[in-house]
């Protein structure tokens, strides 16, 4: 249980962010809920206030790609809440192209959302949770960042990024008690797979070894997992979920 940690979690306003935020609210944990959107986020309050989770879900808007913005943030957390145990960088985006065609601003803004900001809130959260000398820290990838895919070198890149920060990461702040993890989702439902065609669905379904996408609760369970008690010898990791894709 997460019972009093107070938790930040980026991009939470749908798909694996929104099932992280209320995973970890469930578990007992204040989570500091943050994306663009005000309204989604208002949602993802008002659901956790419907189920009565054990824990919280508080709304901030928070612009990733926003470096003052995002020490502000962590700033205003630790003064209104005293401290931050839990940091999940789960925010991205795609813009997919070909190589060849693919503007430099396609792959700039892909950068900075998906793996800059990770630095960002990585460093702005790890300064307080060094003078505490605990922490955990999840951070979201992808297959794509593993074994790569046509028409994302911008996301692929981005991904892969998030991989080799964390393991530095993880070595950097383990000897604070602090550990850095990462979760690599396949195929996940709804979000990553709108817009496809059923015969294209079910192109991608007969890669997969079970044979279906994943559900967003599933990701959000290795991410509680990480971020919980049961996790405390492991760092520098990759937790795939992806259904054996990768196996």
């Amino acid at each position: 249980m997460l019972t009093d940690q107070v938790a930040i979690v980026t991009g939470a306003s749908r798909g694996i962010g929104r099932a992280t935020a209320l995973k970890l609210a469930a578990q007992g944990a204040q989570v500091v809920a943050c994306a663009r959107s005000a309204d989604k986020l208002a949602e993802v309050a008002h659901e956790s206030t419907q189920r009565e989770l054990s824990g919280s879900v508080v709304p901030s808007v928070l612009d990733v790609t926003d470096r003052t913005e995002i020490d502000k943030r962590v700033e205003d957390t630790i003064e209104q809440r005293g401290r931050i145990d839990i940091l999940v960088n789960n925010a991205g985006i795609t813009r997919d192209g070909l190589l060849m065609s693919m503007e430099d601003a396609d792959f700039d803004e892909v950068i900075t959302t998906n793996l800059k900001s990770v630095f960002w809130m990585t460093r702005a959260v790890s300064q307080h949770m060094v003078y505490a000398r605990r922490g955990r820290l999840v951070n979201i990838s992808s297959v794509s960042g593993l074994s790569g895919k046509e028409g994302q070198t911008n996301y692929a890149a981005s991904k892969a990024g998030i991989v080799g920060f964390s393991k530095a990461a993880a070595k950097e702040l383990a000897k604070r008690g602090i550990t850095c993890n990462v979760v690599a989702p396949g195929s996940i439902e709804p979000d990553m797979i709108e817009g496809l065609s059923e015969q294209v669905k079910d192109g991608y379904k007969s890669l997969i070894p079970l044979r279906r996408f994943g559900q967003a609760e599933e990701v959000a369970e290795a991410v509680a997992f990480l971020a919980g008690p049961a996790a405390t010898y492991i760092t520098g990791q990759v937790r795939t979920v992806d259904g054996g894709l990768l196996m």
